[in-house]
């Protein structure tokens, strides 16, 4: 028998904290199922394990602001335009400020 994706998913992130992707992956494929309550956490741990992995925050950004928790993206997006600017990607800061602008 094989691995359900997200068995195999929440393995990987469990055996390699030190690496982010694992972590975004779980995340991602929580949300594709439609878990959004246990996605967001999952991006929490992310950015919590990992605060400078950029793409993490658009991400959950999108996702709260798809649920409605408007002032929760908003903290999302204000957090990735700050680890964004840090690590010096400036087309991944204005993707971020742009979403962010589009919650006003």
């Amino acid at each position: 028998m094989t691995m359900d994706r997200l068995a195999m998913l929440r393995q990987m992130a469990e055996r390699t904290p030190g690496d982010p992707f694992p972590q975004y992956g779980l995340a991602m494929e929580l949300r594709k199922r439609g878990a959004h309550d246990d996605a967001v956490a999952a991006f929490t741990v992310l950015a919590e394990r990992h605060p400078g992995y950029v793409p993490a925050y658009l991400m959950c950004g999108n996702l709260l602001r798809e649920l409605g928790r408007l002032p929760e993206a908003t903290l999302v997006y204000d957090r990735g335009i700050a680890a964004a600017t840090a690590a010096g990607d400036h087309h991944a800061a204005g993707e971020l400020e742009s979403a962010r602008a589009e919650l006003a």
